[in-house]
């Protein structure tokens, strides 16, 4: 026997409800109503009971926005990272899992050959991070720069820098998988330079800094861009096979044979 339908909430609450814009609290109203004069609730917990639910789809509903504006390429956590595994000392990971770097306007730097993890980290991260509430951006490196580029057409490469930087972190991946030439170098700098002491960056690349003069051309640029990068870092190598290599060989495959 099914249980009897809820009877409808009355005009003027629904209308009241509505323009408050109390969503779930209008949707869920008449089910609890009737629960609270079956099981006799007292006004509190009828009241608490409707508040809780709201206030539980509003944060849900605010976290998915900003993982739709954070605009990670895959879904990956921290909780599927093997940190046994990899390189990164226990102790350095528990500290960045905490967040206490993006509160301090600390910059997380990966450094280490493809498939090391670090992808991995940066997005588990971001993913952490939009759950705690912070607002979080993703950019491929070469993604970035031509968002910077495009600014140029009408000067409004400050307007977008400032925009970007609402985010509590921002993500740059893949930073030297493409070269850069003098413009793009100085655009990503001047993005840098205004992050500096104000928001965190998540930089990842496989080259080892004495090497960042193979995709910035301009010396002086890489000097500066590095000096701010890492004043306030924390810096990470990681090493070893890479994890999406060892998971072909588990799988039966591996690298094609030479012939």
């Amino acid at each position: 026997m099914t249980a009897p339908e809820a009877p409808a909430l009355a005009p003027d609450l629904e209308l009241g409800l509505r323009r408050l814009k109390l969503r779930t609290m209008r949707s869920l109203a008449p089910e609890v109503l009737q629960n609270a004069k079956v099981q006799r609730w007292t006004p509190e917990e009828l009241l608490r009971t409707l508040v809780d639910a709201e206030i539980t789809a509003r944060d849900q509903a605010g976290e998915a926005g900003r993982r739709r504006a954070a605009g990670f390429p895959v879904s990956k956590s921290l909780e599927e990272f093997k940190v046994v595994e990899s390189s990164v000392p226990q102790a350095t990971f528990d500290y960045l899992a905490s967040l206490e770097w993006i509160a301090a306007h600390e910059n997380l730097v990966l450094v280490g050959p493809p498939g090391t993890g670090k992808s991995h980290l940066l997005v588990g991260f971001g993913e952490a991070a939009v759950r705690s509430g912070k607002r979080v951006r993703y950019f491929a490196a070469a993604a970035l720069v031509e968002s910077l580029y495009r600014g140029l057409a009408d000067n409004s490469v400050g307007r977008l820098i400032e925009g970007l930087l609402r985010a509590d972190l921002v993500i740059i991946d893949e930073l030297g998988f493409a070269p850069l030439d003098d413009t793009g170098s100085q655009l990503l700098f001047r993005f840098v330079a205004a992050a500096y002491e104000r928001r965190s960056l998540g930089i990842a690349s496989h080259w080892p800094f004495e090497e960042w003069g193979r995709f910035l051309p301009e010396h002086s640029t890489a000097v500066a861009l590095l000096d701010r990068l890492l004043h306030h870092a924390i810096t990470v190598v990681t090493s070893g096979d890479s994890f999406r290599m060892r998971e072909a060989r588990t799988r039966g495959g591996g690298p094609p044979q030479t012939l």
